[in-house]
């Protein structure tokens, strides 16, 4: 885990936007991971943004909430804006003392129109600098398992615009271009035939090895290999994205020995994630990083209580109790930041045994210097009654700090064998007020592979969120449950799980889900 001290210092190298200064950043090829770290922190920077549309909103979230992102509508052939337009923009932002970033997709100076941005910056006197980005000749290829150069096969490596137009003043030389070993195109469907017919003119041999490209270290990404001679009626009956790439090349058959993104486990399934923002990032990261597509769409807000009274006056008694149970890392949070509020810390807890539900609470509890006496064999409030009860709790003092909605099974448990368990609401969860438009497009689409639940609640409000017909779709959609509770919930709501996770935890949740998709 990247410690937060070292992203510090990362930014300290780095320096700050000056304001009044233009930050050209290079977004890279499709995958917003991809990113220098130099074009995070300035993302982080800015007061204004230009973006074309290749941008996804990853790396706009990046932004302070108070800066301004402006879409410059540049992409799939259409210019809601003109560079004209673009560049007036990056001036007059820049000398009305703000720090302006243009993030543009792949490279500023690999086919792209960066040189021209500074060009008319500097002619306007307006200080700039340019931020380097994986383009899309590197990148996809590199995803597509295909080196642009390899010994023995390719020491040249051309990048050729399929933007070039009839009338445009730099026509390409084909019998150049006929000479090189490896060649991308890129956007380059639109002339596919007629660059494979003028190669070959030219003197390339039809059966030189090709490869198309579409959505280049996305999730969607998909490789089509062939020649040169074959290539058009190969993907004359895909539906390949106009800005899919073309490579050309001897080093297309080490695909067949070295791909690796597209053999990922979860390559080309999207997964909704329902957690809470904060919390999504340790379920979203792994399920990434097998492949798939992950839409965040919390269905949980988390927020204070009402009123801190009953929070504050038994955590100013914690030396009365004697176990405290902790069922979530969210319980562990609130707990300890009104244990701060009002003057304490983890020494307020000395001589309290403390129980956790599950690794994860465990080990939020561990930061704060706490070490878990008991923890249940499963992460359920069930489990947990049978262990404490097994401890000996009659006549014991035991205090629940938890969510407002909690389940009364624990409590009730620990009552019945003789305990005095004190409940107390230490935060509240709330529906959101609706879901991110993405999501209800993907649904509108038929675009969900997966839809993970870590509560009843996150159930309950997707259902609410998604309105009666969407939620239909969910007896079509494959639910992945963190445990049996949950999983109860699902079936009590008329929908069947697909998986439910063991241990029930998000590693649990992320083993089910891939341990389905090898079936």
């Amino acid at each position: 885990m990247l410690d937060v001290r070292h992203f510090d210092r990362l930014v300290g190298m780095i320096g700050e936007l000056e304001p009044g200064t233009v930050s050209l950043v290079g977004a890279g090829p499709g995958d917003a991971a991809l990113i220098s770290v130099r074009g995070v922190v300035r993302l982080m920077q800015a007061d204004v943004v230009l973006h074309d549309e290749v941008i996804g909103p990853e790396l706009l979230d990046l932004c302070r909430p108070e800066a301004n992102r402006i879409f410059v509508g540049k992409g799939r052939g259409e210019h809601v804006w003109t560079q004209d337009e673009i560049n007036a923009a990056l001036v007059r932002h820049a000398r009305a003392g703000e720090r302006v970033v243009r993030l543009e997709g792949g490279d500023p100076f690999a086919l792209g129109r960066g040189g021209e941005e500074c060009e008319y910056l500097a002619a306007a006197k307006v200080r700039y600098e340019v931020v380097p980005g994986i383009t899309a000749a590197l990148g996809a290829s590199v995803s597509a398992g295909i080196p642009p150069t390899h010994r023995g096969l390719s020491r040249s490596f051309v990048l050729v615009t399929g933007r070039a137009g009839p009338d445009d003043p730099e026509q390409l030389d084909f019998h150049a271009l006929a000479c090189m070993k490896t060649i991308a195109f890129y956007p380059g469907m639109k002339d596919l035939a007629i660059t494979c017919e003028r190669l070959i003119e030219a003197g390339l041999d039809a059966r030189t090895p090709a490869a198309v490209i579409h959505g280049g270290t996305s999730p969607q990404q998909r490789t089509i290999v062939g020649t040169v001679g074959d290539m058009p009626d190969r993907v004359a009956s895909e539906k390949m994205d106009p800005s899919a790439m073309i490579l050309i090349g001897q080093v297309v058959r080490l695909r067949g020995s070295i791909e690796w993104f597209e053999n990922r486990p979860l390559h080309g399934q999207t997964i909704v994630v329902t957690r809470a923002a904060d919390q999504a990032a340790s379920l979203s990261g792994p399920l990434r990083a097998a492949g798939a597509e992950v839409i965040e769409a919390p269905t949980l807000e988390l927020v204070a209580v009402d009123d801190f009274e009953p929070v504050d006056g038994v955590l100013r008694q914690l030396a009365r109790y004697d176990w405290l149970v902790l069922t979530s890392v969210n319980g562990v949070d609130a707990m300890f930041t009104r244990l701060e509020v009002s003057g304490g810390d983890s020494r307020s807890l000395a001589g309290v045994k403390v129980a956790a539900i599950g690794p994860a609470t465990r080990a939020r509890l561990r930061e704060h210097g706490i070490r878990v006496d008991l923890i249940p064999a499963e992460a359920v409030g069930e489990s947990m009654a049978e262990a404490l009860i097994g401890q000996g709790v009659c006549g014991k003092r035991i205090l629940l700090p938890r969510a407002d909605i909690a389940r009364g099974e624990l409590p009730a448990a620990l009552r019945e064998a003789g305990a005095v368990c004190d409940e107390v609401a230490v935060y509240r969860t709330v529906c959101p007020v609706s879901p991110p438009a993405w999501l209800l497009e993907r649904f509108d689409r038929g675009q969900v592979d997966w839809v993970t639940l870590t509560s009843p609640s996150s159930l309950f409000n997707l259902v609410r969120l998604l309105g009666k017909e969407r939620a239909e779709e969910l007896h079509n959609t494959r639910l992945a449950s963190i445990g049996p509770v949950t999983t109860r919930a699902i079936r009590n709501a008329g929908y069947t799980e697909t998986v439910q996770a063991h241990p029930h935890d998000v590693g649990g949740l992320v083993t089910a889900i891939l341990s389905a998709s090898k079936r």
